[in-house]
C-alpha cells in the first residue's frame, strides 16, 4: 500500500452527507496515551524514542488492527509528504516537523490514525463526517481496549491518564468538531461565540487547531479540560453546551441574511464564483476564504450547478503540499498561485459539463 492511494482521493471523512454537515464539516477525537516502562518524550533519548517507536508499532500489528492499518516512518518519507499528512488532519505539525524516531499508523480510509511520538508516546485518533460524536467515541474507545490489551498505559487511580501536558490528564481526551460559520462572521457575530467559549471554558481554534488562525471561517471547537470528568460527559456536555448551540445561531444568522439582506448575501457569493472562475493567481488563504462563500452558497441554494463534493475537493487540492504533488514538483509562491487558480478553473468547469 503506498501514500499515493491516500494522496490521490478526497479524505471520506469530508463526505458532504454527514450528520449536521450544512455546518458541521468533521468530528474528531484523540487520546493522549503514555506507555508503563518508557521515559516520557521530553526527557527520552533518541535511542529510547526509538525503542518505542518499534515496541508500538509491533503491538498494534498484534491486534485484529493490523489487516487494515500501515506504518508510516517519518524519516523515511519526503518533507512534501510530511506536508500532505499535516494537510489532510491526519498528523500535527509537531510531528511532521520535529526530527527523531517517530512515526503513524494509518487506516487507508483515513478515520483512524495514531502518531507516535508526537508530544505523548501515542495519541489515537478517530475522524468522521457531520457531527457523529457519539459513533466515533464508541470506535475509539474498542481501539484503546484493543492497545491496553497489549501495552500498559500510564494511569493514576487518582489522577487517570498520565500525560505530557497538564491539561490533558484524566481521561487524556480531546474532542473537537470544525464548524462552517460564515453568516456568523458576516453578521458580526463571531465575538458572541468566543465569549459563550469562554465561559464554558472551550477552545475555538482555527483551520489547522492549536495556533492556527481561522481560515475561510472554518472553526475548530474542543473541550478544554479533561480531569475529575468522563468521556461520555465531555462529550454530552460540548455537543449541548456548545457544538448545538453554535450550530443555532449560524443557521438562524443564515435565515436571518435570507430575508434581511439577500442582495449583499449573492453580491459576495456570485463575486467568489466570478474570482475563482477566471483568477489567474490566487493565494490559498484568498482561495479558502471565497471556496466558503461558494459552499455557503450552495447549502443555501444559491448556486445550483456546483456540487459540494467539487467544493471539497478544491480545499483538498488547493493547498500548498497537494497542489505540488498533484504538479510533480516543488512551486515557489508565484508558481503554486498560478497552479491553483488553473487547477480551480479546470474543476469549475469539469463540474459543470
Amino acid at each position: 500500500m503506498q501514500l499515493s492511494e491516500i494522496y490521490n482521493q478526497v479524505g471520506p471523512w469530508l463526505d458532504p452527507k454527514g450528520p449536521r454537515s450544512e455546518v458541521v464539516i468533521t468530528s474528531r477525537i484523540r487520546l493522549a496515551r503514555n506507555i508503563v516502562g518508557f521515559t516520557f518524550l521530553s526527557q527520552a533519548s533518541a535511542a529510547q524514542q526509538n525503542e518505542l517507536l518499534q515496541f508500538v508499532h509491533e503491538k498494534i500489528m498484534e491486534t485484529e488492527l493490523r489487516d487494515g492499518i500501515w506504518f508510516v516512518n517519518m524519516e523515511d518519507i519526503s518533507p512534501l509528504e510530511r506536508q500532505m499528512l499535516t494537510e489532510r488532519h491526519l498528523i500535527s505539525k509537531q510531528l511532521a516537523e520535529e526530527e527523531g524516531p517517530r512515526g503513524v499508523m494509518l487506516m487507508q480510509d483515513e478515520s483512524l490514525a495514531m502518531m507516535v511520538n508526537e508530544e505523548d508516546h501515542l495519541r489515537i485518533q478517530a475522524m468522521s463526517s457531520g457531527l457523529q460524536l457519539q459513533r466515533l467515541y464508541e470506535r475509539i474507545s474498542r481501539v484503546d481496549d484493543l492497545l491496553e490489551s497489549r501495552m500498559e498505559f500510564a494511569f493514576s487511580p487518582q489522577y487517570g491518564y498520565l500525560t505530557a501536558c497538564p491539561t490533558n490528564v484524566g481521561t487524556g481526551i480531546r474532542v473537537s468538531v470544525m464548524l462552517h460559520l460564515p453568516a456568523l462572521k458576516m453578521t458580526g457575530q463571531m465575538e458572541k461565540v468566543f465569549r459563550a467559549a469562554r465561559d464554558l471554558h472551550v477552545a475555538v481554534r482555527g483551520f489547522y487547531g492549536e495556533g492556527s488562525e481561522p481560515i475561510g471561517d472554518l472553526f475548530q471547537i474542543s473541550n478544554q479540560t479533561t480531569l475529575g470528568k468522563t468521556e461520555e460527559g465531555i462529550i454530552e456536555e460540548l455537543i449541548r453546551q456548545a457544538i448545538e448551540p453554535v450550530i443555532e445561531y449560524e443557521l438562524r444568522a443564515r435565515k436571518k441574511i435570507l430575508e434581511e439582506r439577500l442582495p449583499a448575501l449573492d453580491d459576495k457569493i456570485y463575486r467568489a464564483l466570478g474570482v475563482l472562475d477566471n483568477a489567474r493567481l490566487i493565494s490559498s488563504e484568498e482561495t479558502m476564504y471565497l471556496l466558503s462563500y461558494l459552499r455557503l452558497g450552495v447549502h443555501m441554494e444559491r448556486i445550483k450547478t456546483i456540487s459540494l463534493e467539487t467544493i471539497n475537493r478544491l480545499f483538498f487540492f488547493t493547498q500548498p503540499g497537494h497542489l505540488q504533488h498533484l504538479n510533480r514538483k516543488k512551486l515557489d509562491t508565484q508558481q503554486r498561485d498560478q497552479a491553483r487558480a488553473d487547477f480551480i478553473r479546470r474543476e469549475l468547469h469539469a463540474s459543470r459539463n
